[in-house]
């Protein structure tokens, strides 16, 4: 009989509960928190350093960059509606229910993020094989992301409906990443911003094994409203419904996806989401080069260039936090808008002011990479609402929370690709592949060209995306949620 061990964990989750709830900790926000905690120690790092290590370590060519970037930029668009439509219309429980989906996931994940740091063989500069390499890890590392994460931003919509109780998911995810994103502080004082490429690839093993305990740990103690509802008919189950599980099919894929795309207000967030993604990549992927190049060693010496790269990583949550009130009172429709506004008056002024203000041009890095990972940190409440739309609007008799969340990775995705894409075929055009080794044998009118290429990509990218983010995001319709308490009852 499976009833007994089931009663077990129950109870284990009951103590567990209660212990935390002695502390004034929410079980329920605190086992969510604990994936972001987990896939924050690791998805920071490799975002950060991956670009890094293959093009300036293992001598990747332009060539096979780019063609690893367009497999990765296709299977990162299409695994995550993929994964969204098993785990919302599986039968099997490591699908179907999003508590397990991140138990069984969390090993792999882990395990995926290792195969960047470690060549396969000695690489010559333009091996073909630090190419595979490149291509296998960027793809097995990003479909178990999305395998993991996307349970839990389902999660994040059937935890609660409450906006409230959606703040505290939000408040407590935002500790978590805090903590989550001092792994890049920790990376760069050990390694030397890995310069001593032994403790680098130390420090990723010990992370890796801290982030699958912590993901575990969700795996164990979280719970979706859903996870015990089946559809209570076949008629409440036919595709305006939630699909009926044995007649899982591509048309019914078709439908479902119909319905999502043409809501007004999920394409404006789209949109602007993948102009998001995009922001995010390029200063994640090329901050640490933009910053040794434009910015002297004497004028910001190695620890201060860590402290900066941990800043960019740690501040955005420790914003996300201070703004609450704020949340509460304005909602993040407000928020949102101005940041855009913000980001694009300082790129104006920095564009202004010129390189050679050194310090300023290293707070203007630090800034827009807090502001940008704040902004995106709050998406989780535009498509919650989204997601409780659609619930009602086609009486579901559960959202399609996974669907959503994979639908809407379908066209934001290809921006983690794009951005590392074009960004580094505008550099080497003026360079910098021959120069980036060069030290000081290299001419020094070509130096010039590519640090003022740089230093105008830094001011232009802000700038001209923003705007167009702020076009987009304008006309979103759903902008009080903040102000209603249930917008439907939870089961």
């Amino acid at each position: 009989m499976e009833e007994k061990p089931a009663a077990g964990v129950r109870y284990s989750k009951m103590n567990v509960g209660r212990h935390l709830i002695n502390f004034g900790i929410n079980p329920a926000a605190f086992a969510y928190a604990m994936t972001t905690l987990g896939a924050g120690m690791i998805n920071n790092i490799f975002s950060f350093y991956y670009v890094k290590l293959f093009i300036n370590k293992y001598k990747v060519s332009e060539g096979a960059f780019q063609q690893s970037q367009i497999v990765y930029m296709v299977w990162n668009a299409v695994n995550d509606p993929l994964f969204g439509y098993l785990q919302d219309n599986s039968k099997m429980p490591c699908c179907s229910q999003r508590r397990l989906s991140i138990l069984y996931g969390a090993p792999l994940y882990s395990l995926t993020f290792l195969l960047a740091w470690f060549p396969w063989r000695d690489y010559t500069p333009g091996d073909w094989l630090s190419g595979l390499h490149l291509m296998v890890a960027l793809c097995a590392f990003d479909g178990m992301l999305t395998f993991v994460l996307l349970a839990q931003c389902a999660l994040f919509a059937e935890i609660s409906s409450h906006h409230q109780s959606r703040l505290r998911l939000i408040k407590y995810n935002q500790v978590a990443s805090l903590v989550g994103s001092s792994s890049i502080l920790f990376c760069g004082v050990l390694s030397r911003n890995m310069e001593d490429f032994a403790a680098f690839q130390g420090f990723t093993v010990l992370i890796a094994v801290l982030s699958c305990g912590c993901m575990l740990y969700t795996g164990f103690h979280s719970e979706s409203r859903f996870d015990n509802k089946g559809c209570e008919s076949d008629a409440a189950c036919s595709v305006g419904g939630t699909p009926d599980q044995s007649a899982v099919s591509f048309s019914t894929l078709r439908t479902l996806m119909w319905q999502i795309l043409t809501e007004r207000d999920f394409q404006l967030f789209v949109v602007m989401n993948f102009f998001q993604v995009f922001m995010l990549a390029f200063f994640n992927n090329f901050t640490m080069i933009f910053t040794e190049h434009l910015i002297p060693p004497d004028v910001l010496p190695s620890l201060a260039k860590s402290v900066m790269y941990g800043a960019g990583f740690i501040c955005p949550q420790l914003l996300v936090l201070t703004c609450q009130k704020l949340l509460h009172s304005l909602g993040y429709y407000k928020i949102i808008l101005f940041t855009f506004y913000l980001e694009a008056g300082m790129a104006v002024i920095m564009l202004a002011l010129g390189p050679q203000h050194y310090y300023i041009l290293a707070f203007f890095l630090t800034v827009n990479m807090v502001l940008i990972q704040a902004t995106f940190s709050l998406f989780g409440l535009p498509l919650a609402d989204i997601i409780d739309t659609d619930l009602q609007k086609y009486k579901r008799s559960s959202p399609l929370s996974s669907m959503v969340f994979g639908t809407n990775a379908l066209f934001t995705k290809p921006g983690q690709s794009l951005a590392p894409m074009l960004a580094l075929n505008i550099l080497n055009q003026f360079g910098y592949e021959q120069l980036k080794d060069a030290g000081k044998d290299a001419d020094l009118s070509d130096l010039e060209s590519l640090h003022s290429v740089m230093f105008y990509l830094v001011c232009l990218v802000p700038m001209v995306i923003a705007a167009m983010q702020a076009l987009a995001w304008t006309p979103f319709s759903i902008r009080n949620s903040h102000t209603v308490d249930i917008k439907y009852v939870d089961g």
